[in-house]
C-alpha cells in the first residue's frame, strides 16, 4: 500500500507542476466544467461556428418513426470496414413543410438512400451525442446521384456484354409454367393473377412471395429470380408491384435485381407499376410492361398467338387436304373414263380381228374341203 501511496503523490505533483505551466490558458487551468454545461458550451460553439445551419450528405440508414418524427441515421463510406455516422432527426412539422418537395420528386425518407440535408447541429447530453435537426433536403443531389448509379450499372453491364443477356435467350413458343415473384395478396398480385385466369388458358403460376420496397427488397427479389432460374420447369419469370415513388421503385436499379435478370436462364418479364420512368430492371428484362396487369396480358396475348397460328394451320391443312382429294376423285373418275374408253374400243377392235380370222378359218377350211373333193374325183 505504501508504494502506491507515493506512487499517487508523485502523480499530482506532476500534474501541479503542468496545471502551473504558464502555456496553459488560464480559462481551462480554472474552470471545470458539469456534463450539462459542457454540452451547453459545446452547443454554443456549434451555434457561433454554424450560425446558418449545415449541408451534410451521406446514405440514409436506419430510419424509424416515433410519434410523427421521423429519425435516421447518415452514413459514409470509408473503406477498409470503417465508417463514419451521424444521428439526424426531422420533426413532424418540419417533414410536412418539406412533404412536397419530396413528392413532386419523388422521393421519400428511407433506408439506402443518398441525400444532402441541411440542418442544426446539436449536442444532446442525456445520450452524449451529436445530431442533427433537419430542415431542409436538396432533391437534386438524390436525383443525380440515383441517375449516376445507373448510368454506372448500365455502363458495366455493357462492357461485360450481358446489358441484353436476357433477351437474347429463347422464349417457349408456349409459356405456359410462370414463376411469379411479388408481394402476396398485393393488388399487383391480385391483378395479375386475375387477369391470368379469366384467359381460360392452361397457364400454371409458381408464387414467390416476396417484399417488393424496403430494406430487404433487393435481396429477397433476386434470390426469387435465382431460384426459380434454377428450377428446371419454369417457362418465364414474371416480377410485379404496383406504383410508387422513385425512391421506393429505386430497389429495381439496385445491382443484385439487375444481376439476376441477365445471368437468369429463363426469359423475364418485369411488370413494375410506372408510367413514365424506367428502370435498369425494366432495360434488361426480355420485356418490360407499365402494369402487372399488361404483363400478363402480354403472356396471354403470346399463347393466343400460337393457338391462332395452330388453329390457322390446321385449318389450311384441311383445306389442303380436301384440296387433294378433290383433285384425285376428279382424276380417278377421268381414269375410269378414260380407262373405260379404251377397254371398249379394245374389245371392238378385239372382235373385229375374231370376225376377221374367223372368216379366214372358214374360208381356209372350204378351200381345203374343195381341193380334197377335187382330188378324190381325179381318182
Amino acid at each position: 500500500m505504501a508504494d502506491q501511496l507515493d506512487f499517487d503523490d508523485e502523480f499530482d505533483d506532476e500534474r501541479d507542476d503542468e496545471l502551473d505551466d504558464d502555456d496553459v490558458p488560464e480559462s481551462l487551468a480554472n474552470t471545470t466544467y458539469s456534463i450539462s454545461e459542457l454540452a451547453s458550451a459545446i452547443n454554443g460553439v456549434l451555434e457561433d461556428g454554424f450560425d446558418e445551419g449545415v449541408w451534410v450528405w451521406g446514405e440514409i440508414s436506419s430510419v424509424s418513426v416515433k410519434g410523427g418524427h421521423t429519425y435516421f441515421t447518415l452514413v459514409e463510406d470509408l473503406g477498409g470496414g470503417k465508417r463514419a455516422q451521424l444521428n439526424v432527426n426531422l420533426w413532424a412539422g418540419v417533414l410536412q413543410r418539406i412533404r412536397p418537395v419530396l413528392k413532386s420528386s419523388g422521393l421519400a425518407i428511407q433506408n439506402g438512400l443518398r441525400v444532402r440535408v441541411r440542418g442544426e447541429l446539436d449536442f444532446y447530453a442525456p445520450f452524449g451525442k451529436l445530431s442533427l435537426t433537419m430542415q431542409e433536403i436538396d432533391p437534386r443531389f438524390t436525383l443525380g446521384a440515383i441517375a449516376l448509379q445507373r448510368e454506372e450499372l448500365v455502363r458495366k453491364l455493357k462492357e461485360s456484354g450481358l446489358y441484353d443477356a436476357n433477351r437474347r435467350l429463347e422464349l417457349p413458343t408456349v409459356p405456359f409454367r410462370i414463376g411469379l415473384v411479388t408481394s402476396w395478396g398485393t393488388a399487383a398480385w391480385a391483378d395479375f393473377t386475375k387477369e391470368i385466369e379469366g384467359s381460360g388458358l392452361g397457364f400454371t403460376v409458381s408464387v414467390v412471395d416476396v417484399r417488393v420496397q424496403g430494406d430487404s427488397a433487393v435481396r429477397e427479389v433476386s434470390n426469387a429470380i435465382r431460384y426459380l432460374s434454377r428450377r428446371g420447369d419454369i417457362d418465364v419469370i414474371a416480377v410485379v408491384r404496383g406504383g410508387g415513388s422513385k425512391a421506393e421503385l429505386a430497389a429495381f436499379d439496385a445491382e443484385p435485381i439487375v444481376d439476376s435478370i441477365v445471368t437468369s436462364s429463363v426469359p423475364v418479364f418485369v411488370g413494375v407499376g410506372h408510367e413514365i420512368d424506367t428502370s435498369v430492371a425494366d432495360e434488361v428484362a426480355y420485356r418490360r410492361y407499365k402494369t402487372p396487369t399488361a404483363c400478363a396480358a402480354g403472356l396471354i396475348e403470346r399463347v393466343r398467338e400460337f393457338v391462332t397460328s395452330s388453329e390457322e394451320t390446321w385449318e389450311a391443312i384441311a383445306r389442303a387436304t380436301t384440296d387433294l382429294l378433290n383433285d384425285a376423285n376428279v382424276e380417278l373418275v377421268e381414269t375410269a373414263h378414260l380407262l373405260a374408253s379404251r377397254t371398249r374400243t379394245a374389245v371392238a377392235r378385239a372382235e373385229e380381228r375374231l370376225e376377221y380370222r374367223s372368216r379366214r378359218l372358214g374360208t381356209a377350211a372350204r378351200s381345203r374341203l374343195d381341193n380334197a373333193d377335187t382330188a378324190l374325183v381325179s381318182r
